[in-house]
């Protein structure tokens, strides 16, 4: 039995209680209704007041008021792992490790929560509401393991202060990682495999092996995107500009420009700060992304070399005499910016803080060095683009390849000659502007392939969209009905397929014009959105018919799905120029049943539905099953 398993065994992981613990219990069986449900989460006033805001976050249309309406919006599924990770939120926003900061935690997870939600309404790989459940306990294996070991964890988190690799130090010292934990708690909560294994790879998502434009791909890169956006939430005040970039390149794999991520991001912060009102999660203010993208930055040394106008340099040479004459040749005569350090381990945190381009640095020092302050260098992303010169007495062929695999450009030899060291100065300049060049190059292919990205998401969009209603078209239309089909046929929960059409539309054409009937199927084509669930599937895929597909829907709930849509298109009131339009649409309804090989089966049972109805005089609903059309 592995190390989780026992812990989960003998209930030291983090879990539910009171209401939410009742929920998972309620929801385990088969025979629950959502009414029952409703009743379970009402007895809680804190989580009712949050699921009607998230349902009220994507709903359509009307608000929603009502506990029922929100449970039967979110689905069983869906309400169960929410009140899972709103109880975790509740219990742990303190504990035992001083040095785990758990308000810090729980905002850095509530930004990644709404960020995965606003970024699924982009990019419809899974639910909104499923995808902010998973951004909120995306991280809850941190919680897991600082719960069961504060003080082992306490001392992890001081070592990878160090830039000792947080998830390396938690395998070496705990023979588990926080992504492990976390995968198991989220499949306690009821969450698929199909989104767990996205979140087990989000932190480095070119380790998982997902094949590109697959929906696991697009969810480990929607999940690392979320992520991101958080940590710049969290380091917005200080490091204003610290990944701004990165984000504009992640936004562009998603179609988004500078423009369009800056509205999501301040979107989320938006919601972020609401949420954390309603859940007492401390969160400070954040300026707009304008803002922060076009701030004026505070100029470092290192910032101002970047500029052209003055290099840094990091100068490490123990012994006073050589570094005073080093760097007032480096400073004086060459105009360079010297920053110094008398030993390796001073120079290597000295070389995090300054980033300096080109490191001049002694072989012979005390507790670390040249070799290994170069090597050490070197095991850095950062420190691989500096330009090392070593200062050595050594000219012995060994010594100089061995200076040379370590990473080291060029050398000087002691004493230090003013002309040598010039000469080797100069060629370290001029690597520095090539990389420069090279740097101002990428971000401009990155703006390029940000563009490029962007401009294909609108063709994708146009190419799936409905000109006339905004809605998806056939062809999108199609897709989902075969998307929907196959998760019926790997869940086991029942779909359904509504098939409408507006009731005499010829006659509206004929009698008011075409411009008017256009009018018409546009208001029609609102009012089947409005009445439709927000995880179903609406698209128009004729002149005036529509399809409605619903998700987890047996045949008593597609009737009722039907008659109300139809009862709110007859309550439509549509004025043009004066003119008072009234329509009416018939439905066909058809769920997948035992006999049905493919979704065609169920769409081909839906139309001879519709046409049912159509014959017994429109205005109503008729139901396909076992072989015959009824209309109610």
């Amino acid at each position: 039995m592995n190390t989780i398993e026992q812990l989960r065994l003998s209930g030291r992981l983090p879990s539910p209680k009171g209401v939410a613990l009742a929920i998972m219990e309620i929801t385990r069986r088969e025979e629950t209704t959502l009414d029952e449900v409703a009743r379970v989460v009402q007895s809680d006033p804190a989580l009712s007041s949050r699921l009607l805001r998230l349902s009220n976050a994507a709903a359509r249309g009307r608000p929603v008021v009502s506990i029922s309406e929100a449970v039967m919006r979110l689905g069983m599924a869906t309400v169960r792992r929410l009140a899972m990770a709103f109880s975790l939120v509740d219990q742990y926003l303190e504990g035992p490790c001083p040095s785990f900061d758990y308000p810090g935690f729980w905002s850095h997870s509530l930004f990644m929560a709404v960020a995965s939600q606003e970024l699924g309404r982009l990019l419809p790989a899974a639910s909104p509401d499923e995808l902010f459940a998973c951004g909120l306990l995306a991280q809850v294996g941190s919680l897991a393991l600082v719960t069961v070991y504060p003080a082992d964890y306490a001392r992890l988190l001081t070592e990878s202060c160090h830039g000792v690799a947080l998830m390396e130090l938690e395998r070496r010292r705990l023979g588990v990682d926080h992504s492990e934990f976390t995968v198991a708690i989220m499949a306690d909560c009821g969450i698929p495999k199909a989104l767990t294994e996205p979140v087990y790879y989000h932190e480095v998502p070119e380790t998982s092996g997902f094949a590109e434009g697959s929906r696991p791909y697009q969810l480990v890169n929607l999940f690392f995107q979320a992520r991101r956006m958080a940590d710049l939430g969290r380091s917005a005040v200080t490091e204003p500009h610290g990944s701004i970039s990165e984000l504009m390149l992640l936004g562009g794999k998603i179609g988004l420009d500078a423009t369009a991520l800056g509205e999501v991001f301040d979107q989320v912060v938006r919601q972020w700060q609401e949420w954390a009102e309603l859940l007492k999660v401390p969160v400070g203010h954040l300026p707009s992304f304008d803002a922060m993208a076009n701030a004026p930055v505070p100029r470092p040394e290192q910032e101002a070399a970047a500029t052209g106008t003055r290099q840094v340099v990091l100068l490490v040479e123990d012994d006073p005499t050589t570094r005073m004459m080093t760097e007032g040749v480096l400073s004086h005569l060459l105009g360079c910016t010297v920053h110094t350090a008398e030993n390796g381990r001073e120079a290597l945190a000295l070389a995090l803080e300054v980033t300096p381009q080109i490191v001049v640095t002694d072989w012979l020092m005390p507790v670390m060095d040249g070799l290994e302050f170069c090597r050490a260098l070197r095991a850095t992303d950062w420190g691989q683009s500096m330009y090392v010169i070593m200062l050595t007495g050594e000219e012995t062929e060994e010594k100089i390849i061995e200076a040379f695999e370590a990473g080291v450009d060029d050398y000087v030899t002691k004493p230090v000659n003013v002309r040598a060291l010039s000469a080797r100065m100069r060629a370290a300049l001029h690597y520095v502007k090539l990389l420069d060049a090279w740097e101002r190059d990428r971000a401009q292919l990155k703006q390029f392939a940000a563009e490029l990205a962007t401009s294909n998401r609108r063709l994708e969009h146009a190419a799936m969209t409905d000109l006339l209603t905004d809605l998806p078209n056939r062809r999108a239309g199609m897709e989902s009905l075969a998307r929907f089909w196959s998760a019926s046929m790997r869940t086991g929960q029942p779909v359904a397929a509504l098939m409408i059409d507006v009731d005499f539309f010829k006659s509206v054409n004929d009698r008011h014009g075409h411009a008017v009937g256009d009018r018409v199927l546009q208001e029609v084509a609102r009012a089947i959105q409005s009445a439709a669930r927000k995880d179903d599937s609406v698209s128009r895929i004729g002149g005036e018919e529509f399809l409605l597909v619903c998700h987890d829907a047996d045949p008593r709930a597609a009737l009722l799905a039907a008659e109300r849509l139809r009862r709110m298109v007859k309550a439509l009131k549509i004025s043009v120029g004066g003119v008072d339009i009234q329509v009416s649409v018939s439905v066909g309804v058809a769920s997948r049943e035992a006999g049905m090989e493919s979704e065609d089966d169920m769409l081909r049972a839906a139309d001879k539905a519709l046409y049912a109805a159509k014959n017994a005089g429109r205005d109503r609903v008729c139901l396909f099953a076992l072989g015959k059309a009824r209309c109610a």
